[in-house]
């Protein structure tokens, strides 16, 4: 396994990050948008989930 990191970032700095990806091949970038996505959704008590294009969507029910 890799070396891991944790960053400390506002929702607004992740959106702008997730924003800039989505513009990158998704073949790229698309298991680390989903990672992304998914830590943020527990972070913030699955209320709302981040999406590519910078914005708040409401959370997927099961």
């Amino acid at each position: 396994m890799s070396k891991q990191i944790e960053l400390k970032l506002s929702v607004d700095e992740v959106n702008t990050i997730l924003e800039a990806m989505g513009q990158m091949p998704f073949i790229k970038v698309f298991s680390i948008i989903e990672k992304i996505q998914q830590q943020a959704a527990k972070q913030l008590n699955n209320e709302n989930t981040l999406g590519v294009d910078g914005k708040e969507t409401p959370a997927k029910t099961k």
